[in-house]
């Protein structure tokens, strides 16, 4: 069945279970912000920790939006069609915008997404997921995809019970694959999401110990991840592409009725990699092998460790039948470095902005990159959160590591210090040191110091907002 752009008749049939005549008005697109709204658009009022949606129905609706999914009355100018009554009818002499009151806005949202992706039943759908490593592997994943496919990706880090069905909603009759990203904190979470989003293939990056504060266990955290493999259909359909490198990761194989498809460092792995050599800015060399093919392979990502997000994006193209020459093509994708990227910094520096997150794993390998690069190396590091009873031990190994990298270490906030007071312990010179609280301390002391010799390294837990260190130093 070919299916075009989304309806508000899909909307109230995947609701209901019962297709409206007479409403055939196209759904531009599905937002949770009304400041996204643009004509046509259908606005999902959510109640969060800040703010409720159903207080910005009327500012939706003035800015184009044909309909609002709610879960209480609001008083907009709207015909409100009660869903939940089922004897609801639509009117002879209806009008735009509609107000569609439902049991919950969220779980609306949910059910109308998994109709939605029912209805692309040849669609085919990789999700991924893991403690580090998921976004840079979706981006690159479905620009590897694209060199054959019309494939729809996870708007931004969209990997929750909202992000996933908002992008399953812009879904269309032109779309061959969908890649998803998947986020957890606990069990439950990704089973939920498979559900909806009904994966074919499912990726796994690494386990570590993000959401350890809500997960509580290692254990749990492995737990949850796998729901991803065990959703996946049996073989020959589902493909699981587990990390060989990573022993969790490796024993998900147990757990899957799908293919296992191994990717790693290692020979015992199906797709491995040697020789990789760290290029700094100028990407990443390596060797690829593959069965009887070994390809020699150089892409823009930074980083020694983006071995692995190469190798992930490969292994979903071989398992979606593209050529190598495809796949290759789209591993030197520019626009898929999507998390650490180099910026021109004051007097000719250059700064590596990798603020959209930190987790220990990922802050060593950022320090890794910096390992690689000339010139007087500066880390500006800030704390990482969610990681519950590992907090100080995760802390104090990026502390050690920093002593072995950076010329200069400069830590924001209260578990940054602890980065700090690690790295003085180890030997660090303490004129080398600086702990500050809040990041206009840093950008401070930063516009001091710096000089067109220097890389500096930003990076931190999202809630603590390191970015604004980078917009006060970036000269772009």
């Amino acid at each position: 069945m070919s299916v075009g752009m989304l309806m508000l008749a899909d909307v109230i049939e995947g609701l209901t279970g019962n297709r409206p005549e007479r409403l055939d008005q196209p759904v531009s697109r599905t937002v949770i912000d009304s400041r996204r709204v643009e004509p046509g658009a259908l606005f999902v009022a959510l109640k969060g920790e800040h703010a409720d949606g159903h207080d910005y129905v009327v500012d939706a609706f003035s800015r184009g939006a044909v309909a609002a999914i709610v879960e209480r009355d609001v008083i907009p100018s709207g015909l409100t069609l009660d869903l939940t009554d089922p004897a609801w009818v639509l009117p002879s002499a209806w009008s735009l915008p509609l107000v569609l009151k439902t049991a919950g806005s969220l779980q609306a949202l949910q059910q109308v997404a998994a109709f939605w992706r029912q209805r692309h039943n040849e669609l085919r759908v990789v999700g991924i997921t893991g403690s580090v490593g998921k976004s840079t592997t979706k981006e690159l994943a479905a620009a590897v995809l694209a060199r054959r496919y019309v494939t729809l990706k996870s708007e931004a880090s969209y990997n929750n019970e909202i992000g996933l069905p908002l992008t399953l909603m812009h879904l269309t009759s032109e779309h061959e694959c969908a890649v998803l990203e998947m986020g957890m904190y606990d069990v439950g979470e990704i089973a939920d999401l498979a559900h909806i989003a009904q994966p074919h293939v499912g990726v796994v990056t690494i386990i570590g110990l993000v959401h350890l504060e809500r997960a509580k266990s290692l254990e749990r955290i492995v737990e949850a991840k796998t729901e991803l493999v065990k959703s996946l259909p049996p073989a020959p359909e589902g493909v699981a592409i587990l990390n060989y490198d990573d022993e969790r990761v490796r024993g998900m194989a147990q757990a899957t009725r799908a293919r296992v498809f191994y990717y790693g460092l290692s020979p015992e792995a199906d797709l491995w990699a040697d020789h990789i050599e760290g290029l700094g800015l100028g990407g990443i060399r390596f060797q690829l092998h593959h069965g009887d093919e070994t390809l020699h392979v150089k892409i823009p990502l930074l980083g020694r460790h983006s071995v692995h997000t190469a190798l992930r994006a490969a292994a979903v193209g071989l398992s979606e039948g593209l050529n190598w020459q495809e796949v290759i093509e789209g591993l030197r994708e520019p626009s898929a470095q999507l998390r650490l990227v180099a910026v021109p910094g004051p007097e000719g520096s250059i700064i590596l902005d990798d603020t959209y997150n930190a987790s220990p794993a990922s802050t060593l390998a950022a320090l890794n990159l910096l390992d690689e690069l000339d010139g007087r190396k500066i880390a500006v590091l800030g704390d990482m959160l969610e990681l519950g009873g590992y907090e100080r031990e995760g802390h104090e190994k990026v502390g050690m590591r920093v002593l072995e990298v950076a010329d200069v270490l400069i830590t924001v906030g209260t578990r940054g210090r602890i980065i700090g007071e690690t790295a003085l312990r180890w030997g660090m010179p303490a004129d080398r040191v600086r702990i500050v609280e809040e990041n206009a301390q840093a950008i401070a002391l930063l516009e001091q110091m710096v000089t067109g010799n220097d890389v500096i390294l930003v990076k931190g837990s999202r809630a603590v907002q390191m970015e604004e260190i980078v917009n006060a130093l970036g000269m772009a």
